[in-house]
C-alpha cells in the first residue's frame, strides 16, 4: 500500500488484551506489506481476551526495555480493559508510548488503550475518542473527547471500540502510507 515497508509496534500488558483490537490491526498491518511487532513489559506471550473469556495467545517480540522509537514507524494501543489499566502502571511502557506521541509518528489506541496515553500526560490540546467510559479521564488530562468512530488529532489517532476497527484500521494505514496520521507537529500544551 505505500512506497516503502513500515515497522509498527504494538505496544500491550501482559493481559487483558481485546483480541480483535490486537489482531485486525496487525492482520490490517502486515497485508498492506508492512512488519508487526509485539512489545510487552515481560518476555514470552501475551494473553488476548474475547471480552472477560481468554481468547488465544500472541507471542512478545520485544520487551519494552528494549524497544526505542526509532526502530518503528508508528504505535498501536490496542484496548481491553485490563490491558492498558496495567500498562499505565508501567512506568517504562508509559514513557514508550509518551516517546512516540512526542515523536510525531503514528500512534493509534482502540477503546480503553488511551488510558496510556492519559497516564503519558499527551493528551492536551488533543481531540479523542475512546470508550465512553474514558470520557473524564480524557478531558480530566487535557482532552477533549468526542463521540465518533475514528478521530485524528495530529499524530494521535483514536477509535471507541471494536466495531470501529474498520475506520482505525484504514486510519493507521493512511498514515503509514504518508507518514503522519495528520500534521504530526509537537504535542500541545494547551
Amino acid at each position: 500500500m505505500s512506497a516503502s515497508p513500515k515497522t509498527v509496534a504494538f505496544l500491550v500488558a501482559g493481559e487483558g488484551i481485546e483480541s480483535a483490537e490486537l489482531t485486525e490491526p496487525w492482520q490490517a498491518v502486515t497485508d498492506a506489506g508492512h512488519q508487526a511487532v509485539l512489545i510487552s513489559p515481560e518476555p514470552g506471550t501475551v494473553q488476548l481476551f474475547e471480552h472477560l473469556d481468554k481468547a488465544g495467545t500472541h507471542p512478545v517480540d520485544v520487551t519494552v526495555a528494549e524497544a526505542a522509537v526509532d526502530d518503528y514507524d508508528a504505535l498501536v494501543l490496542p484496548g481491553g480493559v485490563a490491558n492498558p489499566d496495567a500498562l499505565r502502571m508501567d512506568a517504562a511502557a508509559v514513557a514508550l508510548a509518551r516517546q512516540f506521541v512526542e515523536s510525531g509518528k503514528p500512534v493509534a489506541a482502540i477503546c480503553h488503550a488511551p488510558w496510556t496515553l492519559v497516564e503519558a500526560d499527551v493528551l492536551r490540546g488533543r481531540r479523542l475518542t475512546s470508550w465512553p467510559s474514558l470520557q473524564t479521564d480524557v478531558r480530566n488530562a487535557g482532552g477533549e473527547w468526542v463521540d465518533e468512530p475514528v478521530v485524528i488529532s495530529g499524530n494521535l489517532i483514536t477509535s471507541r471500540n471494536p466495531g470501529d476497527i474498520p475506520a482505525f484500521n484504514d486510519a493507521l494505514l493512511e498514515a503509514l502510507h504518508h507518514g503522519s496520521a495528520q500534521s504530526p507537529g509537537p504535542v500541545s500544551a494547551a
